[in-house]
């Protein structure tokens, strides 16, 4: 077995990283004064995985913070609803250009406060932007108002308006800082929405750094509120005091909120667990499929919701599509350096890499094979994991069924694609899958399992980068969805508006109530006939 790759830091990698300047502590600081905090609070410090060094401190907010921003926040969205849409879009359109334009000190600072390979980091800037150019340009068409068939053609004129909920919660986790603290709020916030964002503690400051480039961009700071601090302290103070929750973390934390959300009434959308199938059919090619799945498994480390965990290969092609795959695992590339030639990052936490160790060490000592990786690399950064393969995993593992979050893969030899769709649909979760093959063979494959985004020919990326298509879970995966129609009319509330004209809906001019009773029948025999009217 050979190991993977590694490209080591410039410099002594002993020695803590440069943030050449675009985390320095006085950046650090300012980042810090935007969050919605008391003077005096206690303060977090948010730590470097590639090296541990401290790369600058956030306020603790309390449950008293919380209510406080979200007081303000309310106050400003009465005012951000009569804003006109066309100039909500226009700040977003210059949000999206302010994150490219910024590109190379957003990227440092994702790098420093995650740990995450550089292409890693652009991937999510990207994300960012292009989310915010397809609401800038597509909210005035899914919340414009709409003529709704009346009870009776003419005289009864009914309207749907798509009103704001008032005040969003966003709980953003930390293995997307960047994008998930901006992307769920951008629909809200056009929708006429104001925000309360708390972000992951682990990374808090690249939240904020996107945080301020809305305000650079235009949004009233009033308008999105950033309070920081655990979510067992602030989780059900912000519950309580928003409209609407969107959250993105596991499945545990995601039942607890819904429950809570659920004794107020108010809405709750979470992106949930995953622990994701890749299918390889017997037409594909290998060497593609093998290329496509290192991705999908191994970017972002395998810290992504959607990345995958399962692969299933047909027996004849098997042999041909593990040798691929194993080649290109091996060749990856370890770095802690703020450049790109890395393939991989680091992981997040001390317990995120606890959870990897264990899972590949319960799967070995219960019978699978190890085939590439399986060890940390401290000599790399103290958080980095060597990108995993194994086959031979088998029920009563962990790693079987229990989602992972790390650059780890199981392998499994399917008879045939039908035992291969049986056994990726056999799981709690349903987040994503992909499948590698011809079009014609794929889609009916597709069609067949039960995930919220299938990708053919791709691992995540092509349905995740649709932002005109709903993005979201099934079973324990998740509830609702984000990007799309629903991604934006989530955040309002249906509001139906019906005139009556002419003749009202009730015995007129004499008219008894039996009369009325024989006009109501005859015409509902002769509108049975007529086509939808809008």
């Amino acid at each position: 077995m050979t190991d993977t790759a590694v490209v080591a830091p410039p410099g002594d990698a002993s020695l803590p990283l440069d943030p050449r300047g675009s985390l320095s502590p006085e950046v650090a600081r300012r980042l810090a004064a935007l969050v919605a905090a008391a003077p005096g609070r206690p303060r977090r410090a948010s730590n470097a995985p590639f090296d541990g060094s401290v790369l600058g401190e956030v306020p603790i907010c309390t449950a008293e913070d919380v209510a406080a921003a979200a007081a303000q926040a309310r106050r400003a969205q009465e005012e951000w609803q009569q804003v006109p849409l066309a100039e909500r879009g226009a700040i977003f359109l210059r949000f999206h250009d302010l994150l490219l334009d910024h590109q190379e000190r957003l990227l440092d600072i994702v790098q420093l406060e995650t740990g995450k390979a550089r292409i890693d980091a652009f991937a999510e800037l990207v994300d960012a932007a292009l989310t915010a150019r397809h609401y800038a340009h597509s909210a005035a068409r899914h919340l414009r108002s709409r003529r709704r068939q009346g009870v009776l053609p003419v005289v009864t004129r009914t309207v749907e308006h798509a009103r704001p909920k008032g005040l969003v919660g966003v709980i953003s986790p930390w293995n997307y800082p960047l994008t998930l603290a901006t992307s769920d709020a951008a629909p809200a916030l056009l929708a006429g929405n104001a925000i309360l964002l708390k972000p992951a503690t682990e990374t808090p400051l690249t939240a904020l750094a996107a945080v301020d480039l809305l305000y650079e961009a235009g949004l009233p700071r009033d308008l999105f509120r950033v309070v920081c601090g655990s979510g067992s302290e602030l989780g059900r103070p912000l519950v309580d005091a928003v409209d609407y929750v969107m959250f993105t973390g596991s499945t545990a934390t995601g039942r607890v909120l819904a429950e809570q959300c659920g004794r107020r009434l108010i809405g709750f959308s979470g992106e949930l667990g995953g622990k994701n199938p890749l299918i390889v059919l017997p037409d594909a090619d290998p060497q593609t499929a093998a290329e496509g799945a290192v991705r999908a498994c191994f970017s972002n480390s395998g810290q992504l919701c959607i990345s995958i965990e399962r692969i299933f290969v047909v027996d004849e092609l098997y042999d041909r599509f593990v040798a691929a795959f194993l080649d290109r695992v091996r060749a990856l590339r370890l770095s802690r350096a703020l450049e790109w030639e890395a393939d991989m990052g680091s992981l997040i936490t001390r317990e995120q890499v606890e959870t990897v160790q264990s899972h590949v060490d319960d799967a070995v000592a219960r019978g699978a094979r190890l085939l590439a990786g399986g060890k940390a690399r401290t000599d790399v950064g103290p958080l980095f994991f060597e990108p995993t393969v194994l086959e031979g995993v088998k029920e009563g593992m962990a790693l079987a069924r229990e989602e992972t979050f790390g650059p780890v893969v199981a392998l499994y030899r399917a008879r045939d694609t039908a035992e291969a769709i049986a056994r990726a649909n056999d799981s709690d979760y349903g987040l994503n899958a992909s499948v590698w093959g011809s079009a014609s063979a794929a889609r009916p494959v597709a069609a067949a399992l039960r995930a919220g985004t299938v990708n053919i020919n791709d691992g995540y990326g092509a349905a995740w980068a649709s932002h005109d298509a709903p993005m979201g879970g099934m079973k324990a995966s998740g509830l609702g969805r984000r990007h799309g129609a629903e991604g934006i009319l989530k955040y309002t509330e249906a509001q139906t508006v019906a005139e009556q004209r002419l003749v009202p809906l009730a015995p007129a001019g004499g008219m008894s109530q039996q009369q009325f009773a024989r006009i109501w029948v005859g015409a509902s025999r002769v509108l049975k006939r007529l086509p939808f009217l809008e």
